[in-house]
């Protein structure tokens, strides 16, 4: 009986602790992002999007304007 709680318990813990790591990497990337315009480039490329440098002056000023979880 014990053992089923605890994985139970082990489970539980282990799916909250692997949602908060998750948030935390993708913020990191989030502001990597910001700070390098390759790497936005890049990301739009993958999206199928070109971008000229005034749209991604424009997506990197809305990134830096906008932060995550609404705390400015």
């Amino acid at each position: 009986m014990w053992t089923v709680i605890i994985a139970i318990v082990a489970l539980i813990v282990g799916a909250v602790g692997g949602f908060f790591i998750g948030v935390y990497y993708l913020r990191k990337q989030l502001e990597k992002m910001q700070n390098d315009p390759e790497m936005l480039k890049k990301m739009a490329k993958q999206m199928g999007y070109n971008m000229n440098n005034q749209q991604m002056q424009k997506a990197q000023q809305m990134m830096k304007n906008h932060r995550p979880g609404g705390r400015r």
